[in-house]
């Protein structure tokens, strides 16, 4: 039986309130559930504002007060990894005839974070609640008939993501191990980390 028209499935999904369904547009939709495209809308804009807080972790690390370059460049290519991937959302759903909204985006809320600890806890923190996301995305496609959606999500943002977390863990031990805290003014811990860390530069 169809889902009765409004209704919504408990979820904690980042839908998009604000959504315009190409149900009421001019472009087809490729079997597109409306519950699906709004929900990819909203989880592109969570990864957008992911992009915008790594870069923002970015910028702490340059300051001439902290320059940490390697730690700098770290989160530059992990914000670089996730606009890759808020754009690849963004082009599937567009493949899919799906609308993206779009919506203001908020300053990134780490303007207290100076040091590497709490820096790598924060993006700990993100990558934990992105892969929370797209578990449930993935299979609210599948309820919805969308194993196509469930497929994609999986294996284009899940998987990379739970990798992402392994190397995290193995980059917070280290800071631990080597003395790195949450003092706002850092370290020698955190000097250590930005010259020995491989995972830095890879």
């Amino acid at each position: 039986m169809a889902e009765p028209a409004g209704k919504r499935l408990k979820s904690s999904l980042p839908l998009c309130t604000a959504h315009r369904s190409s149900a009421d547009g001019s472009r087809a939709k490729h079997n597109l559930p409306a519950a699906v495209e709004e929900a990819l809308c909203g989880v592109s804009s969570l990864l957008w504002d992911g992009a915008y807080r790594l870069q923002a972790l970015a910028s702490v690390f340059e300051q001439d007060d902290v320059t940490l370059p390697r730690v700098a460049s770290f989160f530059h290519q992990e914000a670089l990894k996730q606009q890759d991937e808020a754009e690849a959302m963004l082009g599937y759903l567009a493949e899919r005839g799906g609308n993206f909204c779009g919506k203001d985006i908020q300053r990134p809320s780490c303007e207290a974070v100076c040091a590497v600890l709490p820096a790598l806890e924060l993006l700990l923190l993100q990558l934990k609640e992105e892969v929370s996301v797209m578990v449930e995305l993935s299979q609210m496609a599948r309820d919805h008939g969308d194993p196509t959606t469930g497929h994609i999500v999986k294996s284009h943002f899940l998987v990379p993501r739970v990798d992402r977390l392994k190397l995290l863990g193995n980059l917070l031990t280290s800071a631990r191990r080597v003395g790195c805290t949450n003092d706002q003014k850092g370290g020698f811990g955190e000097y250590i980390l930005n010259e020995l860390q491989e995972e830095l530069t890879r």
